[in-house]
């Protein structure tokens, strides 16, 4: 009888373990908007991997709930498609210290680096530190392919995915300066591959680049504007080490 009540405690505790998840992600994105399609298909892409992965993912859509006792329930924090303007300032004190402190990580996508006046809000400037000291410049708006190549192949976040690999649907952003000397590059993109061509280029082009100066794990990852790259295995294997490395899981 002894025993039973052992194996019944045992099991008792052990679906208890399994109940509780292993960490906490924070996911940020807009609800509208040329991005959402990219967005909608991030979510249940990440909603698998975190049901296979034993981890779970809030959504907000909006600033207004953030603050340090609310960061204080997730080791990461996504910024899927999410401009750094028009945040509510209780939120940009708490990110910031979020980030600085190492509180959590983070990882940025896309529109993260949409830095500079807009919408009539003033640049963070805080932010535009954090990603590199860049500033916006321009786009391509009738998007093209071109290939992505890893600079740093031995990154935890770079396992498994290839030395180059191509984007087949991208806007390829474009900044006043290169964020190289400020920041500590992944990959970059060959803008000599981009089909079609296009003259809208900056010559040295980081895109995949991670921080180091804050003690927070961070890495942004320019491409996230199609939802096809939820198809491209290359970017979700970066996508998932991400995840990992970043909440250091």
């Amino acid at each position: 009888m002894k025993k039973i009540h052992i194996m019944l405690l045992l099991l008792c505790l052990s679906s208890m373990a399994k109940a509780q998840p292993r960490f906490k992600v924070l996911a940020i994105y807009e609800n509208g908007g040329h991005h959402v399609a990219y967005s909608k298909a991030a979510k249940v892409w990440l909603n698998k991997l975190a049901a296979d992965s034993n981890f779970t993912v809030d959504y907000i859509q909006n600033t207004d709930k953030i603050n340090d006792d609310f960061l204080k329930n997730y080791q990461l924090f996504i910024q899927l498609d999410f401009p750094p303007y028009a945040w509510k300032p209780q939120a940009v004190a708490a990110f910031e210290k979020y980030i600085a402190e190492g509180r959590g990580g983070w990882i940025g996508f896309h529109h993260s680096s949409l830095l500079g006046e807009f919408d009539g809000y003033p640049m963070w400037t805080w932010f535009w530190d954090f990603m590199g000291q860049i500033r916006f410049k321009n786009y391509i708006a009738t998007f093209a392919s071109a290939k992505v190549n890893v600079e740093d192949k031995k990154h935890p976040v770079m396992k498994g995915v290839p030395a180059g690999f191509t984007i087949d649907k991208e806007e390829w952003y474009t900044y006043d300066k290169s964020p190289r000397q400020n920041v500590h590059v992944i990959a970059s993109v060959d803008e000599s591959t981009y089909n079609p061509d296009s003259d809208i280029k900056m010559g040295d082009h980081p895109v995949i680049w991670t921080n180091l100066k804050y003690k927070a794990r961070n890495i942004y990852i320019f491409m996230g504007h199609d939802p096809g790259l939820f198809n491209n295995t290359a970017y979700t294997t970066l996508f998932r080490n991400a995840i990992f490395w970043a909440s250091h899981r």
